[in-house]
């Protein structure tokens, strides 16, 4: 090596002026020459100033080992930080070892700011400054919980003319997706895509899990989707977190596709694998399905624990399949695998469910018999299942009993008492809880708002409603929305709030779109679509149409988009008050906006339609909801059409139950409301062919339609006709109300039918009438 005499000094020699130090410092060290190395390095950051000339001189002899060692030594963080930014110029020299230690520096007393002090001195003197120098600086204010300081440092890398490469692009997503501000993440996501770097695994991971966690299915599938075309091939941790996704977003068929792509790719499925796919389906209330996987799985070699049991038996419950819990149970004592709070929780709730409150009282004795402690959530089921039965006084004693077994009660705990006083009608009650909690240290959660809200609305305290609304709205910046709402650049929605997070980050002021972001996010219990929705549905009933249409406005000034229930409450709402065309205004502007209609909302407009005897209409949007479904056959839908079309009304209902029946995707209810339009309507004829045509499927007929019927055709003037109905609701054992029983015995007896209505009195006492009330009416 051609050394400076300066460094080329004796080993001998350097090691005594260091007291204490020979025999531990020659064990740090793997061989003499990282000794001899390590050592001239030192002297160099103790004796040279400014370092990197010198530093360049011996960087060929250099490792990441011996950066590793120099770091582990050097007492004066200011010397060792100018060290670790001169190696970050070469890969070579990093390493996880190095950052580790770099952050625990940091981390100690005025790190940060002496770190801080070396970058300007390095900037004033124009010594070129590289990107991992600033990533270990927003992992370490990241890792301390200076999330604002982490985005800080990020936008301050322009001020010091370093580029950030991936590492610190994904070293800031780490943090924006910890704190749950993803605007901002894809904002800063699609700034890298822009600058023309390209993704590496670690990105889409972090934005893949985060997105995933924060129950953000869709986005989460988008970058997953993204990654496979870029040609990173995912490993089995992006598998699983997708495969989680997929369940949750109901996507069973790329369940399957995707774990037949992980087998034949050769890539390993582990157990958490397994489980997240089999509790999946559970949760889906496949049950079946996941029992098939679970014989596929085991003969992978999959052995089922305590994790697969319990999302086993949870599924069970949700198909209401509870008797078979028992076996299952069984199974797993058999097994060896004991059971833990968590299967406990969900074996309470589960009984719970099915009304058997008595025996899922007994498991909570049987768990603390062996040992473990019921927690608040094992408690907040069984306090919601003495609610849903009317019990309250049990439900408020053993929410106190949650206190004595070193558990709190959670806000969940009190909106469920609060939902079960307002169901109950103890609105007073209800209010009280409501304003204890903070004073109990609980703050009400969105969920406890809402439930309070409902229940106002629904005893019909519209105002006190709105006051509760409002009290959630001001919240802790009453300023931030209006500000935000006002000037050239008006942020109303989401979709124009990230347009102003994306031009933000685009200017370099990315901490400014945080700050943003985190405002809008600490802005305390805000109203979210939920509210608006139970406050539109409020005033909808109450007919002030008015005054849900300045939500339905304010909602989306305020960020919020509305979902399927928001239009379908507001069309329902405008047609009570007879104002069709607004409803279907507002139905155009929901598929324009890209929401999908659900079938409430057709049905909704169906049955209006046939109110005012517009069949037409009505049939027609009944083929448009068909068609939007995904299992369809679109040759038989234009079948139906043209079968209406030529007044054919028989043949085209047929079609269209033939093709449900096939694709098991019956709904009965727009049969019923079609049925019930043709007899508002009068034309009680053709309502009964399509009775005979659901009989003749065998197709329950509904009870409301049967009464419609009976009406229709005993006010045409075919009173016999209706005798055959009203032996179909016999024979089902439906029970009429009086009025159109005796609507129709009167009917026959005008026409001089009395053995007729003799037999169907004997029939009817027979199917359990009580034929003194009936007749006496």
């Amino acid at each position: 090596m051609n050394l400076t005499p300066q460094i080329r000094r004796s080993v001998l020699n350097f090691i005594a002026k260091r007291s204490g130090f020979g025999c531990l410092h020659a064990n740090l060290f793997t061989t003499a020459q990282d000794f001899i190395i390590s050592n001239e390095v030192l002297t160099v950051l103790e004796t040279v100033n400014p370092m990197e000339d010198a530093l360049e001189k011996i960087a060929p002899f250099i490792s990441s080992e011996i950066v590793r060692d120099v770091l582990q030594e050097q007492r004066r963080p200011e010397l060792g930080f100018r060290f670790f930014i001169w190696t970050t110029r070469r890969r070579s020299f990093c390493s996880r070892d190095s950052r580790n230690l770099v952050m625990d520096m940091l981390l100690k007393d005025d790190g940060f700011d002496t770190y801080w002090k070396i970058l300007e001195e390095l900037k004033n003197s124009n010594i070129q400054i590289h990107s991992p120098t600033f990533t270990v600086l927003i992992e370490a204010y990241a890792k301390s919980g200076l999330a604002e300081k982490a985005v800080e440092s990020f936008g301050r890398m322009k001020d010091f003319d370093c580029k950030p490469d991936v590492n610190a692009y994904n070293s800031i997503l780490h943090v924006t997706v910890q704190k749950e501000v993803f605007l901002l993440a894809l904002a800063v996501y699609n700034q890298m895509l822009k600058l023309n770097y390209n993704p590496n695994r670690s990105t889409f991971v972090i934005l893949i899990h985060g997105f995933c966690k924060n129950g953000k299915h869709g986005d989460a599938l988008k970058m997953f989707d993204e990654m496979t075309q870029k040609g990173i091939p995912p490993d089995t941790k992006i598998y699983t977190i997708i495969l989680s996704s997929m369940c949750k977003a109901e996507r069973t068929d790329d369940v399957h596709r995707l774990l037949n792509t992980m087998m034949a790719s050769g890539c390993y499925l582990d157990s958490i694998t397994y489980n997240v796919v089999l509790d999946g389906f559970c949760k889906l209330g496949q049950i079946d399905e996941a029992f098939a996987l679970l014989q596929l799985f085991e003969k992978e070699g999959y052995v089922l624990g305590l994790k697969g049991y319990s999302s086993l038996i949870d599924g069970l419950f949700k198909a209401n399949r509870y008797d078979e819990v028992p076996v299952w149970r069984k199974k797993m004592f058999k097994a060896g695998v004991e059971p833990d709070v968590v299967l406990y929780t969900i074996l309470i709730r589960g009984f719970c469910r099915v009304d058997m409150v008595d025996h899922a009282l007994n498991l909570l004795n049987d768990m603390t018999q062996r040992g473990l402690s019921p927690d608040t959530y094992c408690y907040n089921a069984l306090i919601k299942a003495f609610c849903d039965k009317g019990l309250l006084d049990k439900a408020r004693s053993l929410q106190l009993e949650i206190s004595k077994n070193d558990c709190f009660p959670t806000s969940c705990t009190y909106t469920i008492l609060i939902c079960g006083m307002c169901r109950n009608g103890l609105l007073d009650e209800a209010r009280q809880i409501f304003n204890q909690m903070e004073n109990l240290g609980c703050s009400p959660s969105i969920i406890t708002f809402n439930a309070l809200i409902d229940g106002l609305c629904k005893a019909g305290q519209l105002e006190e409603a709105c006051h509760l609304f409002y009290k959630m709205e001001i919240a802790k910046n009453p300023s931030l929305f209006l500000r935000l709402s006002q000037g050239s650049e008006r942020v109303m929605d989401t979709a124009s709030l990230q347009v102003m997070v994306e031009r933000l980050c685009e200017s370099g002021l990315i901490l400014k779109a945080y700050k943003l972001l985190m405002q809008l996010a600490d802005s305390g219990v805000v109203p979210d679509i939920t509210t608006y929705n139970i406050l539109i549905n409020g005033f909808c009933k109450a007919k002030n149409i008015d005054g849900a249409y300045n939500l339905f406005k304010d909602l989306q000034i305020k960020g919020h988009s509305p979902d399927a229930v928001t239009y379908g409450t507001l069309i329902h709402g405008l047609y009570r008050v007879d104002r069709e065309d607004d409803a279907f205004r507002v139905f155009d502007q929901m598929v324009k906006n890209g929401c999908t209609p659900s079938s409430a909302v057709y049905k909704s407009l169906m049955t209006w339609l046939c109110r005012k005897r517009k069949l037409s209409e009505a049939f027609n949007l009944w083929l448009k909801y068909l068609r939007s479904l995904p299992s369809r056959e679109d040759e038989t839908l234009k079948l139906a059409e043209e079968h209406f079309e030529k007044g054919k009304l028989e043949e085209a209902v047929r079609c269209l139950l033939e093709m449900n029946l096939k694709l098991k995707n019956l709904d009965i209810a727009l049969y019923t409301i079609w049925l019930i339009g043709l007899c508002q309507a009068r034309k009680s004829d053709e309502a009964l062919k399509i009775f005979h045509v659901l009989k003749e499927q065998q197709v329950d007929v509904t009870p409301p339609s049967c009464v419609m019927l009976i009406n229709g055709l005993t006010k045409d003037g075919n009173p016999e006709m209706a005798v055959d109905i009203f032996l179909y609701t016999l024979e089902k054992r439906f029970t009429l109300r009086p009025r159109i029983c005796n609507q129709l015995l009167r009917s026959l007896l005008s026409r001089d039918k009395r053995e007729t209505v003799i037999e169907l009195i004997n029939r009817m006492g027979s199917a359990g009438y009580d034929l003194d009330e009936y007749l006496h009416r």
